[in-house]
């Protein structure tokens, strides 16, 4: 359990600190941090409020779908806003091109580690995440059919209200899930089963019982 909430809560800090990284390369950003810079602009508040704000929203938007959260998923709301700040702050804007994109690279390799990391420990979705899993269940669309237009959808509102669209934006919908789908292995938590001593199987299977197996 220890492993598996240190793991969840590293991972939140980076999938956070992903999104200041993006920030700061201003190459563009994936679709629900394009969505997140424009409610911010359109708001005048900061990037990390619009995060827990919209994290909350979808977190709400459960209660129709009968979506259940867990640790993971309350956290989320909270932790991904705070760290992207806290990234934000220590981390001025750079000018040259060649550090921007080298910010860009590693916003995009952090996020595909911080998804397998949280999503590996097994606490729960995402809010976002929960909400596409819940319509899924809801309306028997598939998931990917889901995810696009959720995708789209944030991408559009957030361009139009002032979020910024770029090259990051096409290298992330190309990378991320390659790169997830290798992240994910690495950090899977599988309960270990416990091992059987090799004559208690012999006894069980001399005896024709199965339930000997599992009672020993």
């Amino acid at each position: 359990m220890g492993k598996r909430l240190l793991q969840l809560y590293f991972g939140l800090v980076l999938y956070g600190a992903s999104t200041g990284l993006f920030i700061r390369a201003n190459l563009g950003a994936d679709p629900w941090d394009i969505f997140h810079l424009g409610v911010a602009k359109i708001l005048d508040c900061d990037i990390g409020s619009v995060i827990i704000g919209v994290g909350a929203v979808a977190l709400l938007l459960w209660i129709p779908l009968r979506q259940k959260p867990g640790l993971g998923t309350i956290s989320n709301v909270i932790v991904l806003g705070l760290a992207a700040n806290l990234t934000l702050d220590l981390l001025p804007q750079p000018e040259a091109l060649w550090i921007r994109i080298i910010l860009l690279v590693s916003a995009i390799v952090a996020c595909a580690l911080a998804t397998g990391m949280y999503i590996g420990a097994g606490f729960g979705p995402g809010p976002r995440d929960g909400l596409m899993t819940g319509l899924h269940a809801r309306t028997g669309w598939s998931i990917r059919r889901i995810r696009t237009a959720i995708e789209l959808t944030v991408l559009l509102v957030g361009f139009l209200m002032g979020g910024t669209f770029g090259i990051g934006t096409i290298l992330y919908a190309l990378t991320i899930g390659p790169l997830i789908q290798l992240c994910l292995p690495w950090f899977s938590q599988q309960r270990a089963t416990p091992a059987v001593p090799a004559n208690v199987q012999q006894d069980a299977v001399r005896a024709g019982n199965q339930e000997t197996l599992v009672n020993r």
